[in-house]
């Protein structure tokens, strides 16, 4: 029975260059996929090769920064969304956007598919979300839910469920099939959220320098995590392989870790800088244990490797 990988050293594998400005988000192709999409200011989206360090393409036609990217479960298209107020979908291979979506009167900062593909879920500044079907001709949206009293910061799409997070600090849980709204009160901006997989828990990221671990049925707190500081930029925290552990990057540029069950740090206090800048995004690899991104301020993506992985 292989142990768990501890969750440091992580050694740098590959620096990402390539954006000129401030990278706000970082994501990796679905599944197996060996490809990851990044976002910055620069109003680009770039496709790499993290194995390699090496970009493939760039996409271009956004006319302000990047903020969201989400990827289709088959790889062959993506959304994005920023300061447009309009949401994009791509098709990966030709680099061509679709469609466009419209309705938002602010940025959008933060945009997902749902419904096996057939929908997009898009989160915005103008404090609303909006719903869109991708197989009608109509690229107006179908629904849209304005609960939110300040910016909607972030969003998450499950078979069942739409979760939000809002600068006005509630986390609210849509039950698409019983037509439901939970809310819970977290008392500051909400600026990242994560369910684990079996939809129980959830993650949200607050501006206080907490993360807290939360409990779905009853909107009760089962852990905080903090030690890093994050009380003026979003940066998104993400489960380590396996759920055991939560990492998330910092304003100072550093990459925390804690164990999930006991909410102790796993780094040394305070962890080694890994970027110059504030740390935006934080995502670890879907199915290599030992594989995590970071994006970042100071207009990079790193990718990090344990110095002997352990093969998922």
């Amino acid at each position: 029975m292989g142990s768990q990988t501890p969750a440091l050293p992580r050694h740098e594998h590959h620096t990402l260059t390539g954006h000129s400005g401030p990278v706000n988000i970082a994501v990796y192709a679905k599944g197996f996929s060996k490809y990851a999409l990044s976002g910055g200011n620069d109003r680009t989206i770039r496709l790499w090769n993290p194995e390699l360090g090496a970009e493939i393409k760039a996409y271009k036609g956004h006319g302000y920064e990047i903020l969201g990217i989400d990827v289709t479960s088959d790889n062959a298209q993506f959304a994005s969304s920023g300061g447009d107020r309009v949401a994009y979908l791509w098709d990966v291979t030709s680099g061509q956007t679709i469609r466009r979506f419209q309705g938002h009167m602010g940025k959008i900062n933060a945009v997902r598919f749902g419904g096996d593909g057939a929908i997009l879920v898009t989160a915005s500044y103008d404090r609303t979300v909006k719903i869109y079907d991708l197989k009608a001709q109509n690229r107006s949206p179908i629904q849209s839910l304005d609960e939110a009293s300040d910016s909607v910061a972030c969003v998450y799409v499950s078979a069942a469920e739409i979760v939000t997070g809002s600068v006005d600090g509630h986390v609210r849980t849509y039950d698409i099939r019983k037509g439901e709204l939970r809310s819970d009160y977290l008392g500051h901006p909400v600026t990242s959220i994560r369910p684990t997989k079996d939809g129980s828990t959830y993650l949200a990221t607050t501006l206080d320098s907490s993360i807290r671990l939360m409990d779905c049925a009853n909107g009760s707190a089962l852990n905080t995590f903090k030690g890093h500081k994050n009380d003026s930029y979003r940066t998104n925290a993400t489960f380590g392989f396996g759920e055991a552990r939560i990492v998330c990057g910092d304003e100072d540029g550093r990459v925390w870790s804690w164990d999930l069950l006991t909410g102790k740090p796993e780094n040394p206090n305070p962890p080694p800088k890994a970027h110059s800048k504030t740390i935006t995004w934080t995502e670890q690899h879907p199915t290599k244990r030992d594989e995590l991104l970071t994006a970042s301020a100071d207009g990079t993506v790193k990718v990090w490797r344990h110095p002997s992985p352990v093969s998922s």
